[in-house]
């Protein structure tokens, strides 16, 4: 095996370097010139006024979804359940996941799917379970928990959010708590 030198190591780590150097630069300058050239900015600002390209949804805020989360935690505490709470938007993404006292390791997640499952099909999981016995490959879509224990939040009828809850005895007992859950947002 042939030894390289002190020299060429220093001479390849400086070459190195140097073009690294050079093409954060350049990468920094095409980004600086990107944004300040007035026609790049203008035609964005110009291709936006129609909205014609755009799709507005509605969500809950992040202190709405906090609300509902320990509102929802708050009515499993009461009852004197230890239970994990989720509160995902209207695609599905977790927004607040609570983890309450000595609630299961298994609870989380399925807290998380319990309220994927019920924005995804605008229904309570326990509406959703019952529809297993006409189409039982329902259960096999990735994600989903049909168990009761998941309630949709609505604006004007379609879903917007949604809140699970898994660790209580019973899935009527995690619903309940979820449906706590959605009305604390009416308040």
């Amino acid at each position: 095996m042939k030894k390289i030198s002190v020299r060429t190591k220093v001479l390849t780590g400086t070459v190195a370097a140097a073009a690294l150097a050079a093409a954060t630069l350049g990468a920094v300058s095409a980004s600086a010139e990107a944004t300040d050239t007035p026609s790049v900015a203008a035609a964005a600002v110009k291709a936006d006024t129609q909205n014609k390209n755009l799709a507005q949804t509605t969500g809950l805020t992040i202190a709405a979804a906090t609300k509902a989360a320990q509102a929802t935690l708050d009515a499993a505490t009461k009852a004197g359940q230890k239970v994990s709470v989720a509160v995902v938007d209207r695609d599905g993404v977790t927004r607040v996941l609570l983890k309450g006292d000595g609630a299961g390791p298994q609870s989380p997640e399925s807290a998380v799917r319990k309220a994927f499952t019920a924005v995804s099909w605008n229904a309570p999981t326990s509406e959703l379970a019952k529809r297993l016995a006409q189409a039982p490959n329902l259960k096999d879509i990735p994600g989903t928990l049909f168990l009761a224990g998941g309630a949709p939040v609505q604006s004007k009828g379609a879903p917007v959010a949604a809140i699970g809850v898994a660790g209580a005895p019973s899935g009527d007992l995690d619903e309940q708590f979820a449906q706590a859950g959605v009305e604390a947002l009416g308040k």
